[in-house]
């Protein structure tokens, strides 16, 4: 159990091990799906068919279920057609939208915190019919084929729905995903010949695909302006071989004396495989000031910042101020626990997308094969250190020495897993505090300042070779 600083409350951290009712049995029909998609639903096996039967039973008595059962059922005598499968990924989507909403339950109890509701102000934009049309088309070619019988063929059908797509604002994104989905195919080709599928990532970059292609359906959330003090808890880095991005969770104080609120601010760079450890930083940090000010343990006043229905601040520099130091884990310790979540859109519910911010303290810690885990009044908490970035001071030996622990709950691998932003722990007898985004601001670590001396001068080039090839 961990105090909650609202008078005597606490964590329930026991929750977070126990069972979730229903959550396996939804799992096992999604998977079962996945495996029937990753053989293709051209000729469908008796097993397939066993597994279209079953997610057709999964939605049984919502307001889906008269759809889906005729989808399945076409689908198993290899009769589906555009719009069967595409209800086929909305029963998918569904299916792990309720467990996405029965795990942020037990997260909610467990921490005592209330998440706003999704409120829709209206359709997405409709996009072209026809380039909708012709992504479906590709997307139901794939699925016939299965990912064991995708080759470049059918891949590359992606191809000039793509180019189409990314010229269009509002089909950009869209569009984006089509690439990378199709990306990650080709390099993967012929489907026959791999030793292992991503079923379960395939087929929710499928399924979000198939939805997509229906006009409208990434419905806009309502979205306004906040005012008021952004105290950062932590920065969250990702990184690929070409791309990289950060996202500050942080906790807003509304200037009109409401109630704190969850809310978070991304910014994503393309970035040379070149350039590495801390230098990643020279890529980010001119585009979103709020890194640095998080580096640095300062808060920000903002004044009509756009933000999201999703709790997503749209940054503007011109809507943001110093507001002098914040330590985090005053904040994470004083605000967090009365900090209301923000709505989830319906396209969004998935598990993987739970990321909740929360400060753990006086627990034991031990190693264990995985990685450290956090025992609490006697219950485990699995530390995953495999997101600690290796662009900040924070290593895996710190947060097993740590005494408190900011970090983001997520659920993985079926269980729930503390990713690391921030620890207190001892060093020559001082309790300090190291962040996982502590060099976003710039460093005095001579390892750090050298990669990002180095990156400067890989960007500087690498611009200057781009403004070459422009001009000719």
């Amino acid at each position: 159990m961990v105090p909650d600083r609202r008078g005597g409350g606490v964590m329930r951290t026991d929750l977070l091990s126990a069972p979730v009712d229903g959550l396996d049995e939804a799992l096992a029909v999604v998977d079962a799906f996945d495996r029937a998609l990753s053989a293709g639903l051209l000729r469908p096996q008796p097993t397939q068919a066993e597994a279209l039967g079953r997610l057709a039973d999964a939605l049984t008595g919502c307001p889906l279920a008269a759809r889906v059962a005729e989808a399945a059922d076409r689908a198993a005598s290899g009769a589906a057609d555009e719009e069967h499968l595409l209800v086929l990924a909305a029963a998918r989507t569904a299916l792990l939208g309720a467990a996405h909403d029965a795990l942020a339950a037990t997260v909610g109890e467990a921490t005592g915190r209330t998440r706003g509701e999704w409120t829709a102000s209206g359709p997405g934009l409709p996009g072209s019919p026809n380039l909708l049309a012709a992504a479906r088309s590709w997307l139901t070619d794939l699925a016939r084929s299965g990912w064991r019988g995708m080759d470049h063929d059918i891949v590359s059908g992606a191809a000039p729905v793509v180019s189409a797509m990314l010229p269009d604002p509002g089909l950009r994104r869209f569009g984006v995903l089509l690439d990378g989905f199709a990306g990650e195919l080709a390099a993967s080709c012929p489907g026959a010949q791999l030793d292992r599928v991503p079923a379960r990532r395939w087929a929710d970059l499928w399924s979000r695909a198939m939805l997509l292609t229906h006009p409208g359906a990434a419905g806009a959330g309502a979205a306004g302006t906040v005012t008021g003090r952004l105290l950062p808890l932590g920065v969250d880095l990702q990184e690929h071989a070409t791309a990289a991005q950060a996202q500050v969770h942080a906790v807003l104080e509304p200037a009109d004396g409401s109630a704190p609120r969850l809310v978070r601010a991304s910014v994503s760079v393309p970035k040379p495989d070149s350039v590495v450890g801390a230098g990643v930083w020279q890529l980010l940090r001119p585009r979103l000031s709020l890194l640095a000010a998080a580096g640095e343990g300062l808060a920000m006043d903002l004044t009509d910042m756009p933000v999201t229905a999703e709790g997503d601040l749209l940054w503007h520099e011109g809507c943001a101020r110093s507001a002098g130091a914040a330590d985090p884990f005053a904040t994470a310790r004083a605000v967090l626990p009365t900090a209301v979540g923000a709505a989830v859109a319906p396209l969004e519910r998935h598990p993987v997308r739970l990321a909740e911010p929360v400060l753990l303290e006086n627990y034991t810690v031990q190693e264990e094969e995985g990685g450290p885990v956090f025992t609490l009044a006697g219950h485990p908490v699995t530390v995953d250190t495999g997101r600690v970035p290796a662009a900040g001071p924070l290593t895996p030996q710190a947060v097993a020495a740590s005494t408190a622990c900011i970090g983001l709950l997520r659920w993985d691998a079926g269980a729930f897993r503390l990713q690391p932003l921030a620890v207190e722990t001892p060093v020559k007898r001082r309790t300090v505090a190291v962040h996982a985004g502590a060099w976003a601001g710039g460093t005095t670590d001579k390892a750090a300042a050298k990669a990002e001396a180095a990156a400067t001068e890989t960007v500087a080039v690498l611009r200057e070779r781009a403004g070459r090839l422009l001009r000719k």
